[in-house]
């Protein structure tokens, strides 16, 4: 037997937005994103240039498509920030040898000082959000993420 949806309609039959999984989730994420703004803005950071500083962290290096995947972010707009970032001396940019129209990014040494200057802002929001949550749950809320993430790609 199928365990049934939770529904976000009350037993009176008004929708009730605290039921509805979807306003917290869009809560949470907007909360964080404000306070990782107010944070980054100190270390003359943006959340754009987060993003790619942590998704080349360990210096990884990625083409600007496969770090617009990571950040979410269309890859024009990926473009641009890249290039923002190489002028700011924080990414170096140069061409795929195996494919001439890939651009590869990788951290400099100003990027890799400026993202762990960032991770260490992005650990203590991290460890202030969830510092009172058990791992369990944590590992749980992770796996249900990633399932819903599926169930919007079908």
């Amino acid at each position: 037997m199928t365990e049934q949806v939770p529904s976000a309609i009350s037993a009176s039959g008004e929708f009730d937005i605290e039921r509805w999984p979807f306003y917290w989730l869009t809560r949470v994420t907007g909360r964080y994103l404000h306070e990782m703004e107010i944070a980054l803005k100190a270390l003359g950071l943006d959340i754009p240039r987060w993003r790619v500083l942590m998704s080349l962290r360990g210096d990884k290096v990625l083409s600007v498509s496969e770090i617009a995947d990571n950040a979410i972010v269309k890859l024009p707009t990926m473009t641009r920030i890249v290039q923002r970032m190489q002028s700011d001396g924080l990414v170096h940019c140069r061409q795929s040898a195996s494919d001439r129209r890939v651009t590869e990014v990788e951290l400099t040494d100003a990027g890799r000082r400026a993202g762990q200057q960032a991770w260490a802002v992005a650990d203590g929001l991290y460890t202030r959000t969830f510092g009172n949550i058990p791992a369990d749950d944590v590992t749980r809320l992770n796996r249900t993420l990633r399932a819903l993430n599926r169930n919007l790609d079908d």
